[in-house]
């Protein structure tokens, strides 16, 4: 008997267990059965809403490809000849900047030149004619002093008129 009470024991236990695991199951069979339905409404909503949003993307990336190569090639181009310009004009600059400087370099001495010149001529004219002239206006100062001398000038100027204020200041 004991061996037929623990037969039923162990058959009641491991019916227990198959029913449990039964319970388990189908309820994992419903779970996956929603799932399984939350899945298939998840991709028919990807396929009717974000596969045409890819297609879309697709063909416009297909259609603008060569315009952006032709863009890209363009601006390489642009930079090339703008860089080749620069390097134009920065030479030019250069030269005119070095000519300007000879230029200016040029004036100067011919400036320098002209004033030595000028001032070589001032000194020939004070040398010449100036120094000369005064000393030819002191000999008529001094011949027109001795005449009014001779001549008796000079006493009246002393004798009867003041001399005027005007003659005193120069």
């Amino acid at each position: 008997m004991q061996n037929t009470e623990l037969m039923t024991a162990f058959v009641i236990v491991a019916a227990v267990a198959i029913v449990i695991q039964a319970g388990i199951l189908i309820a994992m069979y419903l779970a996956m059965r929603q799932t399984s339905a939350r899945m298939e409404s998840l991709a028919n909503e990807v396929k009717t809403k974000v596969l045409p949003t890819v297609d879309l993307a697709h063909s416009m990336i297909v259609e603008l490809r060569p315009k952006l190569e032709t863009v890209a090639d363009n601006l390489s181009r642009s930079t090339t000849m703008v860089r080749a310009q620069m390097e134009r004009i920065d030479a030019t600059l250069n030269d005119i900047v070095d000519r300007t400087r000879l230029q200016v370099i040029r004036a100067d001495e011919l400036l320098n030149r002209t004033l030595d010149r000028v001032e070589e001529a001032s000194e020939m004219v004070q040398r010449t004619v100036t120094s000369p002239v005064k000393k030819l206006s002191g000999v008529f100062a001094g011949v027109t002093a001795g005449m009014e001398f001779l001549l008796g000038k000079n006493k009246r100027r002393r004798e009867g008129a003041s001399i005027p204020q005007d003659e005193m200041f120069i």
